[in-house]
């Protein structure tokens, strides 16, 4: 299986990003992983809502040029459903069994995600109704991800 996360902003912690390495390493046992890392869109603290709309959409832009053709996409998102792990787990074996093996997850920026890329996402997912930085929700996409895979081969993992 293909999983390709698509996420706005680039990590600056260090501990994150020695994490997102570690699950990283842990998934090429069970499935191809590629980030995308696109980049924000600059603008003040300030910004008006009609500046910070205009972003989003420009963010929005490169998050859909970075879609892989005939990918399902799954778009992180408040809004979205909350599933447990083993719920993850299942749509991994659904869509593995059904031949569609590429999986696209996207994560916004600090603005969220633009509607053009919520209406072609097939699925929305909510991590939690917490809030959490982006560049953490990353790293616990990629850990649920891992978890999803051992849930699938019947492997041990902590609950």
């Amino acid at each position: 299986m293909q999983i390709r996360i698509i996420a706005v902003g680039k990590i600056k912690e260090r501990y994150l990003q020695e994490g997102i390495a570690e699950y990283e390493k842990r998934l090429r046992s069970y499935a191809k992983l590629h980030i995308v890392e696109l980049s924000d869109e600059r603008r003040s603290l300030s910004a008006s809502p009609s500046i910070e709309s205009m972003a989003k959409e420009k963010e929005g832009e490169r998050i859909l040029a970075a879609i892989p053709e005939g990918s399902v996409v799954i778009a992180l998102d408040v809004k979205g459903q909350n599933w447990s792990s083993e719920e993850l787990a299942s749509l991994f074996r659904e869509r593995e069994l059904s031949g569609e093996n590429q999986l696209t997850f996207i994560i916004g920026g600090d603005l969220g995600l633009c509607p053009a890329v919520i209406a072609r996402s097939d699925l929305r997912l909510s991590l939690s109704k917490m809030t959490f930085t982006h560049p953490m929700a990353r790293m616990l996409l990629v850990e649920q991800v891992y978890r999803a895979f051992r849930i699938i081969r019947g492997e041990p993992y902590h609950k």
